[in-house]
């Protein structure tokens, strides 16, 4: 049973994910559902942010008391992934992302929208396989029991977790975004936008 999940775990979460983004792209309800995860994902990515503020204040506070907590550090490293993951979620999603236009920028007509679409499709499959990726990590945590190298001993399933539930939101966005510049829509069309509007 392990060897399952270990094999096609990963592989399922890409896949169930990727049939919630296609959902979003072409069912109004589910475009809506996908907003409102992506507006928690922007509250998830900042509470994770003020969690990594915390725990910066925590390792300062017990150095000066010569008291040693273990873990800080590591803690931190792994809030400071999940929070970049949400956080990208949220901006893609609200199409408030900074893009690197210089060459884009510069086309026009069906060379832009196949320059577009070609981004995207990377896109896509980069952070399709980020997702697997951090899947399987935490697949692999969970069958090994691993631990941190630490004296606190945390099993490390648990903070890649928030990773892997991160970077699947994220191909969730990407892939959604995706399959609407597919259908019709452009980088400066409103549609994704109206959606997200209507929802709030």
């Amino acid at each position: 049973m392990a060897g399952i999940v270990l094999d096609y775990g990963p592989l399922a979460a890409v896949l169930a994910a990727a049939g919630f983004a296609m959902a979003a792209a072409l069912a109004p309800p589910a475009g809506r559902a996908a907003a409102g995860l992506y507006r928690l994902c922007g509250a998830v990515g900042a509470g994770f942010l003020v969690l990594i503020g915390l725990l910066i204040l925590l390792e300062i506070g017990s150095r000066a008391a010569a008291v040693y907590v273990p873990g800080l550090k590591a803690y931190a490293g792994y809030s400071m992934a999940a929070s970049a993951f949400f956080a990208f979620a949220y901006t893609f999603g609200h199409r408030a992302h900074i893009r690197m236009s210089a060459i884009v920028g510069r086309l026009a007509g069906r060379a832009r929208r196949i320059a577009e679409i070609w981004c995207l499709a990377a896109s896509s499959f980069v952070t399709g396989f980020v997702c697997w990726y951090a899947v399987k990590l935490v697949a692999v945590s969970w069958d090994l029991e691993d631990v941190s190298e630490g004296t606190d001993r945390m099993l490390l399933w648990i903070p890649q977790t928030a990773v892997a539930v991160g970077a699947t939101v994220l191909f969730v966005c990407v892939l959604h975004r995706f399959v609407d510049v597919l259908r019709g829509a452009d980088i400066g069309d409103q549609r994704s936008a109206d959606v997200m509007a209507t929802a709030e």
